[in-house]
């Protein structure tokens, strides 16, 4: 994931102490979660396809040939596995990993990459 855009890099990182972050791929808010249960049409389903070990996790879509690519700061390797059935959120940055919802932070789509 070497071709993302300014900014992103400084999102992903948390401070030396802990995180304590609410940015994608950090701390979800019950906010989040509930608005994101209310718009039931944007949750995008797919299959984990991709674990590299930088920590973004490779989904491929369902609805489309597309891989969307997600990360969150926790080390999510012991929750899902090559094959794993998850749901992106389209609006809110979520994971769905059976009833647990992670936020997550979606790498912008590159032209001409995995359908996009």
């Amino acid at each position: 994931m070497s071709h993302l855009h300014p900014g992103v890099n400084e999102t992903m990182l948390c401070s030396p102490r802990g995180c304590d972050k609410t940015s994608p791929g950090h701390g979800v808010r019950p906010l989040q979660v509930r608005v994101a249960a209310a718009t039931p049409s944007k949750w995008r389903d797919g299959v984990v396809t991709h674990l590299p070990a930088s920590g973004w996790i490779g989904i491929g879509l369902m609805e489309s040939d597309r891989t969307i690519w997600v990360w969150n700061h926790a080390d999510l390797s012991s929750e899902v596995t090559l094959g794993t059935p998850v749901a992106v959120h389209a609006l809110y940055d979520m994971l769905a990993l059976g009833s647990d919802r992670v936020h997550v932070l979606v790498a912008p789509a590159l032209p001409g990459v995995d359908g996009a």
